[in-house]
């Protein structure tokens, strides 16, 4: 079933990350050159906003896993639903196929993403051995996927045009669907099992408020309070409200005791460093795609290499590095960094890669060497190393026990956070004049990494002898 759940999981980033992309592309490219023609600040909005909703539908996703329908049917019904969202990508034209495509997508993805890593640990008891070595090929799958979906994508795109690409991504997710069709009955019983069933008498109620939220969103569009312009600030007031209402509601609960207290205390530096992080980092879809198509020379022996291939460098290095990391950490035990300073370095080292644009500045349309490029994505790789597993780690680690669910919730609103900022700052991106964009960002990340860092001996205080 390993081979199965890591085949699901390699096909669906295929699909994502194929789609993600060349999605940009499509929305700011002439109509003449198969785009839709937007703006190219409103359409990273719409790719920022996307990502966000992305990590926010990942919450509602574990909510129906764990009260309705289990984390086995979830991810398939999820699967579906990323399946035609592709498909209206590739079929239906225009902004409508596009509204349709990204809502399910997002919904699908979140969903998928909510459940396939609890549907590996459902394979393996607490303490057997294998569990982490399933885990480690699991997320083999997800670089992989991540890996060859620009590529072959990206070559869809160049050869035959954006809609053949996003057909592609379909396909993908089909094929991964059909291979664990075939199977899933066979996993184990604790995959099919609702871990929290809502009560039958609460049935309605919910229904009620899922009827609401549908009518409130359909007004807000007709009424012309949500447009495309302002979703993305719209998607990140969302994630900073939500998180704020977790952070009072675990802190205020009688069931959180003063060690548990001060730990969540301790996490809230961290979800801002993580926010911080991810607005940059996820600038990868956004400012790096800009910067691939317009500023990069992609010349390989006298062919032209799509800009979407820039996409499949950082997975590269993730499948490189990754256990080299793993490794360092194990051998390191105690003394390795702790998560405060882990994440520190983490940003201070994003700051760093958009400085790195700086020397490149000014030398004219499509004159950055392709290695220039591969060597700030892998300052970028470095980066996620440090803070992508470690926060990912942290919020399970300084969770109260009453609420394990929320934490893990807040570091992906986090994420949310981080990915939707990420469009919204593309936004103030001018090729004609990056040095101020590039040193900003870069400057105010490594501030933030230092001072991250120096409270770290301070935040190591009140995490109760949690690293």
């Amino acid at each position: 079933m390993l081979a199965n759940l890591f085949s699901v999981e390699l096909w669906e980033r295929f699909s994502f990350y194929g789609m993600q992309g060349i999605l940009l592309y499509y929305m700011y490219f002439s109509v003449a050159d198969g785009g839709l023609g937007l703006d190219e600040g409103l359409a990273t909005g719409l790719v920022g906003a996307y990502g966000g909703g992305v990590y926010l539908s990942s919450i509602l996703g574990a909510w129906i896993s764990d009260r309705l329908l289990g984390a086995e049917k979830v991810l398939f019904y999820s699967g579906i639903m990323i399946m035609f969202g592709h498909i209206a990508l590739a079929l239906v034209p225009g902004a409508v196929g596009l509204a349709i495509g990204l809502v399910l997508v997002a919904i699908g993805s979140g969903g998928l993403k909510a459940t396939a890593t609890s549907l590996v640990g459902s394979l393996y008891g607490e303490k057997d051995e294998r569990r982490d070595a399933g885990f480690s090929i699991f997320y083999m799958g997800v670089n992989i996927g991540g890996l060859v979906g620009p590529l072959l994508t990206g070559l869809a795109h160049v050869s035959l045009g954006f809609h053949y690409g996003f057909g592609l991504a379909a396909l993908g997710m089909a094929i991964g669907l059909g291979q664990y069709a075939l199977t899933r009955k066979n996993l184990p019983e604790e995959a099919h099992h609702v871990s929290n069933p809502l009560a039958r008498s609460s049935y309605g109620k919910m229904a009620a408020v899922a009827i609401a939220a549908v009518v409130l969103i359909v007004l807000a569009v007709a009424l012309g309070l949500v447009t495309a312009e302002n979703l993305a600030p719209i998607m990140a007031w969302l994630a900073i409200i939500a998180a704020a209402i977790y952070f009072v509601v675990i802190l205020s609960s009688k069931r959180v005791t003063p060690v548990e207290r001060g730990r969540v205390y301790a996490f809230i530096p961290l979800f801002i460093a993580s926010a911080a992080f991810w607005a940059l980092f996820q600038q990868q879809f956004t400012v790096v795609a800009l910067y691939a198509d317009k500023q990069l020379d992609r010349s390989l022996f006298g062919w032209e290499m799509p800009a979407t291939w820039v996409q499949s460098i950082n997975p590269v290095f993730i499948i490189i590095f990754a256990g080299i990391f793993a490794a360092v950490w194990t051998k390191l035990g105690p003394k390795q960094p702790g998560s405060p300073l882990k994440f520190a370095i983490g940003l201070a080292v994003m700051g760093v890669a958009f400085l790195a644009f700086i020397p490149l500045a000014g030398g004219g349309a499509n004159s950055t060497p392709l290695l220039a490029m591969v060597g700030i994505l892998f300052l970028f790789t470095m980066a996620e190393l440090f803070l992508s597993p470690t926060g990912s780690s942290i919020s399970t680690k300084l969770a109260p026990a009453a609420f394990k669910t929320q934490m893990v919730a807040l570091f992906l609103l986090s994420i949310s956070l981080g990915t939707t900022l990420a469009g919204i700052l593309a936004g103030y991106y001018d090729p004609a004049n990056e040095v101020p964009y590039f040193g900003f960002i870069g400057v105010t990340a490594i501030i933030l990494g230092i001072a991250l860092a120096a409270a770290a001996p301070s935040l190591k205080k009140i995490m109760g002898g949690v690293r």
